[in-house]
């Protein structure tokens, strides 16, 4: 199967960078490229889209917007069959990142990512994981948690209510962003039990993958930074 992907980057030479990367493999077709948000979400109208390779920081509209656009309706509920979006950034946990996280992203590289990790990252998404690594999770809660709301909910929250008991310890554990293997050895389960309960976690929260579990577990107080440690 070819996954189509858009470039949505206002630097001409970096477009061509990745371009040249991704047209180099077989099962990869540039399906379209833009020089900021409002061209990509023009775009993305008439043209079928797998995967976003999506800036943060463009003109007209920025790319946190313009995540927030095609991957969620007005009410913020994530739209089905929407593309993918990995954010692209300068500089390792971007504040703008982060933003486009919860905006519905589902994960983000830096741009001078190695043609490897970026060919199996957009993969990766285009299989329904994310591309935000746990130890890199960890780091990157840590690093926002200041920009995080107050939280206004005890672990008792009614948002786990859909959960059953042990898929409530696992969505805190992935909240904490441990691996499932880390998960499987904390809980002496097995690694495909734990792939199968964060799966069943993700349909009935709604979610697309792990990286919005951990930021709906801190936005609703849940976890806190450092709570792995």
């Amino acid at each position: 199967m070819t996954i189509r992907v858009m470039l949505v980057d206002d630097q001409e030479l970096l477009r061509t960078g990745f371009r040249m990367v991704l047209q180099s493999q077989g099962d990869i077709e540039i399906a379209a490229e833009a020089g900021d948000g409002a061209q990509a979400l023009e775009l993305l109208a008439g043209t079928q889209v797998d995967v976003v390779l999506m800036d943060v920081r463009m003109p007209r509209l920025d790319g946190v917007q313009a995540t927030r656009r095609i991957c969620l309706d007005d009410s913020g509920t994530p739209l089905p069959g929407a593309p993918h979006v990995l954010i692209l950034t300068t500089f390792d946990l971007d504040e703008y990142a982060f933003a486009a996280l919860k905006a519905g992203a589902s994960g983000f590289l830096l741009k001078d990512v190695p043609p490897t990790e970026l060919v199996a990252a957009i993969r990766a998404v285009h299989g329904g994981d994310a591309v935000v690594a746990p130890t890199t999770t960890r780091r990157m809660i840590d690093r926002f948690a200041q920009v995080l709301p107050t939280p206004s909910t005890a672990p008792g929250s009614p948002v786990l209510e859909p959960l059953t008991d042990r898929e409530r310890e696992v969505f805190l554990l992935v909240a904490q962003g441990l691996s499932n293997s880390e998960i499987a050895a904390r809980l002496t389960l097995s690694e495909a039990t734990v792939k199968t309960h964060v799966g069943r976690i993700l349909a009935k929260l709604g979610l697309r993958d792990r990286v919005q579990a951990v930021v709906l577990a801190y936005e609703n107080g849940l976890v806190r930074a450092g709570a792995a440690d």
